[in-house]
């Protein structure tokens, strides 16, 4: 009990002292997963949304791909993308390797299948005859896809919320494809792990308060503009 009381004390002494090591690893935390977020937002919706409104042979084998890989293991991501990014790998020549572009790209991965397959549900939840009617009123099918994926809105906050979640909390693959590295690729869960290892409880327990702090305001303000009422 003491150990964690003198986390929240260290918590609350870190962010007042507006602590230079703390504000850039949460900085970067937030820049890290927040453009793996928007990239798989890019992504998985409008793949779930394809395949929701497609219909095509193999389709439930890969549906079941996608919704495996809502459970994809960061650490495996992490090994994957460290082998194409390595020195001698297909991408080697870029040296993205120890990047924060890295951890956004194994990032991106690990959150695309979680957007897609909550994206997929949301638009297959809709009435089966809602798309002909939005056609028969002379919609294009341009129009027609936005018309759902406008009426699919609460769902698809959720898989914001769910994806960046996935990813803001991961650590396996940001510290395989990162690196670690202090003031370039270390942010909230790696530094964790460090002081953790370190025996610095008190500075591990602090910033795993201000990570829930932060996830949870994000939540927060993504829950309200969910949860806003609506006119009936």
């Amino acid at each position: 009990m003491e150990l964690l009381l003198g986390g929240i004390n260290e918590a609350i002494r870190l962010i007042i002292s507006g602590d230079s090591e703390v504000f850039t690893v949460t900085m970067l935390s937030l820049k890290v997963s927040g453009l793996a977020t928007l990239l798989s937002l890019t992504i998985g919706v409008s793949t779930g949304t394809i395949l929701a409104l497609a219909d095509f042979p193999g389709k439930r084998f890969v549906v079941s791909l996608i919704n495996t890989g809502m459970g994809l293991p960061p650490v495996v991501v992490g090994l994957f993308v460290t082998i194409f990014l390595w020195r001698n790998g297909p991408f080697g020549r870029l040296e993205l390797l120890y990047t924060p572009a890295a951890m956004i790209i194994a990032q991106a991965f690990i959150a695309t299948p979680i957007v897609t397959g909550i994206s997929l549900a949301a638009i297959q939840s809709l009435p089966s005859n809602l798309r002909l009617q939005i056609l028969g009123l002379g919609a294009s099918r341009a129009q027609m896809v936005w018309l759902l994926i406008r009426e699919a809105r609460l769902p698809l906050l959720a898989a914001i919320m769910a994806g960046f979640g996935g990813v803001i909390s991961e650590v396996g693959a940001s510290i395989m494809v990162g690196g670690n590295i202090k003031g370039q690729t270390r942010v909230l869960t790696t530094a964790t792990v460090m002081e953790t290892g370190k025996g610095n409880f008190d500075t591990a327990i602090a910033l795993s308060i201000i990570l829930m702090l932060m996830i949870f305001m994000i939540n927060l303000f993504l829950t309200l503009i969910q949860q806003k009422r609506r006119p009936r």
